[in-house]
């Protein structure tokens, strides 16, 4: 039995390969269809999910039950002492604080130790990475808690939408704002700092956020974390929800603008799709975290 095992959701990046790969359990979030309660990986594949979306179905994102948390927290208790759960960012989703409450009942109370870091989508994926290493260096669950926790805001991902659609759908602008974004071709432009999503920026069509984008994670990457990145401890990180092509186009860009970075590329999960539509790119980074 490990000493150590480790457990995420869907909206990590991870392909099941990969997951199964590094031993990570994964529990698949729920969305609806209308009514209908799906599956991310397990009962809608990602070409039917776009197809639907597109074709202007409602949908709508919802937490994962309690009972199917601690479902995935007993079956990898059977295969490990104590188990580190990391799930999307509080500041999204009550998903976490619910795993919170749930972590602290008798059954799990020292044996499963959640983890928020504020992370969602690629930079969570980076953070996994982290954590099978830290496990691998001979480090305790509850000190990779603490560093992982401790560097929480040493992250930032710029994300731009291809249409204004689905933020409208979802509440998180006017019907009339976006029409008006429509005509003038407005892609805005959000940020993911410490665990929240905010507007950054709007730009006037897609190739001028792009290189909106590029500009800031340049900015963040030669002044805020330039310590980092001279120490060669810096992560360059990339999201989409494109189309392959599109996505191999905005790989081309930010590998141009930093030649000497390798790139960690994910499809932003369908319960994120579900809000920036089809089309979205993103781009960011993520220092490693200092051994404590």
């Amino acid at each position: 039995m490990k000493s150590i095992g480790i457990a995420t959701d869907s909206h990590c990046g991870l392909s099941k390969e990969e997951a199964d790969k590094l031993g990570i359990k994964v529990l698949p979030m729920p969305f609806y269809f209308e009514e209908e309660c799906y599956y991310e990986g397990v009962s809608i594949t990602r070409e039917e999910f776009f197809r639907r979306l597109n074709a202007g179905d409602k949908v709508s994102t919802s937490q994962p039950s309690p009972e199917a948390v601690m479902k995935l927290w007993r079956e990898a208790l059977e295969e490990c002492e104590k188990l580190l759960y990391m799930p999307m960012s509080s500041g999204l989703s009550g998903s976490c604080n619910t795993a919170k409450m749930l972590a602290a009942e008798k059954e799990f109370a020292g044996k499963v130790f959640v983890v928020d870091n504020g992370r969602i989508a690629t930079p969570l994926r980076r953070a996994l990475y982290d954590a099978v290493e830290l496990v691998d260096e001979g480090y305790d669950v509850e000190k990779i808690k603490e560093i992982l926790e401790n560097e929480k805001d040493k992250m930032s991902i710029y994300i731009a939408v291809e249409t204004l659609e689905f933020l409208k759908r979802g509440g998180r602008i006017s019907a009339a704002t976006a029409a008006i974004g429509t005509i003038l071709n407005i892609k805005p432009i959000l940020k993911l700092g410490v665990g929240l999503l905010e507007s950054f920026a709007k730009s006037r069509g897609m190739k001028k956020a792009r290189k909106e984008m590029l500009e800031a994670i340049k900015h963040d990457i030669e002044v805020t974390f330039r310590e980092y990145h001279d120490r060669g401890e810096l992560y360059l990180l990339a999201a989409t929800s494109a189309d392959e092509e599109t996505t191999q186009g905005w790989l081309n860009e930010i590998q141009e603008c930093f030649p000497d970075m390798e790139i960690l590329c994910s499809d932003l999960s369908l319960g994120i799709s579900c809000h920036t539509g089809e089309g979205a790119l993103g781009v960011g980074c993520s220092c490693k975290p200092k051994r404590r």
